[in-house]
């Protein structure tokens, strides 16, 4: 019995050193090709797949958003985690940024402030500072906005200038004269109530011939005396070309009296003279 019982524990004895054996061994070979996962975070998504295959890990771009913070095309976050142990060829998921989302603005110039705002938010987009200035006309009347129209923008948010009745100021915000011919840009400015100087664009002046005063006819008694040829005067030169620049620029304060330069270059197809409207300046919070 003795005998029996002595084999009995020698052969657990060797069996449970090979199953220890067996164990380091397995987690020896599965620890041998575990990988650290590096920080793909703010990486261009080639320069992701170039780390995620020096590393031994398959990279899959699960999602795509919108971000303020991470330019578009790079990695937004990632899972698992960077500094994670896992083994070789472990796919690693991340998120690629669409950058800042762009929103469309409307255009809303002209509109009554209630118009406005319905439209600003059916375009899914905020409402900013309401402003306000004395003008002519009805009141609450959408006189600028900003952002301006068609602009793409990441903040979606739209300010808005109305009109108001009370205080009602001569001051105007100053139009565009550029791309108008001199003549249709110096017809609207003096409808606005400014004075034009212009700079360029002047055609030299051709000389006009003086006829020399005619020599002196004898008076013959009898006869009546023959008048001398009469001088013409020169003809005043007169501007011409097309607004390539003004000074003060469009978008700035003006009023009634002041002047505007206007820098004309080579005569070319003009804007149609349409007189710009004046649009009351230099908004006053409400």
């Amino acid at each position: 019995m003795k005998p029996f019982l002595k084999w009995t524990l020698m052969g657990l004895a060797m069996l449970a050193v090979m199953l220890v054996s067996a164990g380091l061994t397995l987690r020896i070979a599965l620890h041998g090709h575990e990988v650290t996962i590096p920080d793909f975070a703010g990486m261009t998504v080639g320069e992701a797949s170039q780390a995620a295959l020096h590393t031994g890990v398959d990279l899959n771009i699960e999602n795509k958003f919108y971000s303020t913070t991470v330019p578009a095309g790079r990695v937004l976050s990632q899972a698992p985690a960077a500094g994670s142990r896992v083994r070789h060829g472990w796919q690693v998921r991340v998120t690629e940024s669409l950058g800042p989302q762009q929103v469309t603005i409307p255009d809303v110039v002209g509109n009554p402030m209630q118009e406005s705002s319905m439209e600003i938010r059916k375009m899914q987009l905020d409402l900013g500072t309401l402003a306000h200035i004395g003008a002519p006309g009805d009141a609450e009347m959408t006189l600028a906005q900003t952002p301006p129209p068609n602009a793409g923008v990441d903040q979606p948010t739209v300010s808005l200038l109305l009109s108001s009745t009370v205080n009602a100021s001569s001051a105007f915000v100053m139009p565009s004269f550029v791309g108008m011919s001199y003549g249709a840009a110096n017809r609207a400015a003096i409808g606005l109530g400014l004075k034009v100087a212009t700079i360029g664009g002047v055609p030299a002046a051709a000389p006009v011939p003086v006829p020399a005063p005619a020599p002196a006819t004898p008076v013959v008694p009898g006869q009546p005396a023959v008048p001398a040829a009469p001088v013409v005067p020169a003809a005043p030169v007169v501007p011409s070309g097309v607004v390539t620049e003004q000074s003060p620029e469009s978008g700035f304060r003006a009023s009634k009296g002041d002047v505007v330069r206007l820098t004309l270059g080579a005569s070319g197809a003009a804007v149609a003279p349409v007189a710009p409207a004046a649009v009351p300046a230099a908004p006053t919070a409400h």
